[in-house]
């Protein structure tokens, strides 16, 4: 596993909008306003990043509740794909991301491209590198980073690795006390997993992947605790996945630390279903609502491989509901109906035509969802739709293909407020978004290209949110 306001439509109209002029429709809905719109700073006006017109952000489905301003975007992290991120409470970004250079050679398991960590300090205008010690791949930030309560900064690398028990598991920990200026190097750090099973499938590829993933957010309840999830292969996990059949359905767990990330155990199992999606489980994220009717509540969202799925718990998640799919704005995977005939004339990546003979590869996917409580309550979700699922890289153009940023204001019950962030264009679908210190404005990143391309790399932009009263 590898790893505005105006007049906008309803639903309904978004909908026979796209199923009318898909190839010729990038965008639906009006145009965001940008604050800064027109200016860089001097630090980053040589790498203002050119968007094409359908590239703007613009709502495909809202409520009339929120004003959102979009700044202009910027270059984060040349030829990177992929972010991860943290902003600090100093306003300090961190944003990580693959590079199209091999990593170095490493007894651990560590991902099939290099990774870069960058750094800015001013809002993002100028971003500094941040090496790693000769010969080191470094963390794997999609394991997750918080900054604790007390200003400590704990990081995960991505990958737990099998421990010397059958039910452990062995992770590497990163701490910075000040700020990200420094970071310790890794300590070695235990997880308890019972009917944990790493031997049970191949990676996305098809090679060997002795490992379980760590992913995106690491939570700090009032105890001071530390939850987050992990996803992977358990005993009874055998169910393949379509696309490559040595890759087994994976499921999401919870863990817990009572030590500040030092050691973990397992406390319950997030989703498990054999029967959904084409992947399982996959790619969690997890928020804690803060405050009104389910304050206390665990809101996970997950991929799937096809739909975004969501499930709740109200224990700190000893328990959790059975798990449902989330339709975002009609964005619905299965309506192929309404882009099978802008690609009945091409192949899928199996050989095989791209038309309803072949649903498996026409059908669409939401991909690595993020998924952040502001400080107001207000939640907001990101996430990628690839359509086609797997040909949406050589054939991008149809407009529904692009990143997403999604609004709740009622605790995660519905999302009114959705927002087309890019449009029609190659990405490889993922995000990570982190609110500054300035409450209801956050800071997104999200790539352009894929994997293979000469031209690609991640780009950052301020969003801010008004709600109406």
């Amino acid at each position: 596993m590898t790893t505005i306001s105006g007049n906008t439509p309803s639903r309904r109209t978004f909908l026979k909008h796209s199923a009318r002029a898909l190839a010729t429709a990038p965008v639906i809905g009006a145009s965001l306003v940008g604050f800064g719109a027109g200016s860089t700073s001097p630090a980053s006006a040589a790498e203002a990043v050119p968007i094409a017109p359908e590239s703007y952000p613009s709502w495909i489905e809202a409520d009339g509740t929120l004003r959102v301003e979009v700044s202009a975007p910027q270059i984060v992290l040349p030829m990177g794909l992929q972010p991860s991120m943290l902003c600090t409470r100093s306003g300090a970004l961190i944003v990580q991301g693959h590079i199209p250079q091999k990593p170095f050679p490493s007894p651990r398991i560590h991902y099939a491209a290099a990774l870069v960590t960058v750094i800015s300090r001013d809002a993002g205008a100028t971003w500094t590198r941040l090496p790693n010690k000769p010969g080191d791949n470094g963390l794997n930030l999609e394991g997750g980073m918080i900054q604790l309560r007390d200003g400590t900064i704990l990081a995960l690398d991505s990958y737990v690795t099998p421990g010397a028990k059958a039910g452990t598991g062995l992770g590497l920990l990163g701490v910075s006390q000040d700020d990200w200026q420094t970071l310790a190097d890794p300590i070695e750090i235990g997880f308890e997993l019972p009917g944990v099973d790493f031997g049970g499938s191949t990676d996305d590829v098809g090679k060997p992947h002795a490992a379980q993933r760590l992913h995106r957010r690491i939570l700090e309840l009032p105890d001071g605790d530390l939850l987050t999830t992990i996803y992977g292969w358990f005993q009874g996990d055998r169910t393949p996945v379509t696309y490559v059949p040595s890759m087994m359905k994976s499921r999401v767990v919870l863990v817990r630390s009572s030590d500040r990330g030092r050691t973990w155990r397992m406390i319950s199992v997030v989703a498990a279903d054999s029967s959904v999606g084409t992947e399982g489980f996959g790619e969690a994220v997890l928020t804690r609502i803060s405050r009104g009717k389910h304050e206390g509540r665990l809101l996970c969202f997950m991929r799937t491989g096809r739909e975004l799925y969501e499930c709740s718990s109200d224990d700190d998640g000893k328990s959790w509901g059975a798990p449902r799919p989330r339709v975002m704005a009609g964005l619905d995977v299965h309506k192929t109906e309404l882009w099978a005939d802008m690609f009945r004339h091409l192949k899928a990546n199996n050989g095989r035509p791209l038309d309803e003979t072949n649903p498996e590869e026409l059908k669409a996917a939401v991909v690595d969802p993020d998924l952040i409580e502001l400080r107001r309550g207000l939640l907001v979700a990101a996430f990628g739709l690839r359509v086609p699922q797997k040909s949406c890289w050589p054939y991008f153009q149809h407009p529904w293909n692009g990143n997403y940023l999604a609004f709740s204001s009622d605790q995660g019950a519905s999302w009114s407020n959705v927002m087309r962030v890019t449009s029609g264009v190659d990405t490889t679908h993922y995000m990570a978004i982190e609110e500054t210190p300035t409450d209801n404005e956050i800071y997104m990143t999200y790539d352009f290209g894929s994997w293979g391309r000469k031209e690609r790399g991640i780009r950052g932009r301020k969003v801010k949110i008004l709600q109406k009263s």
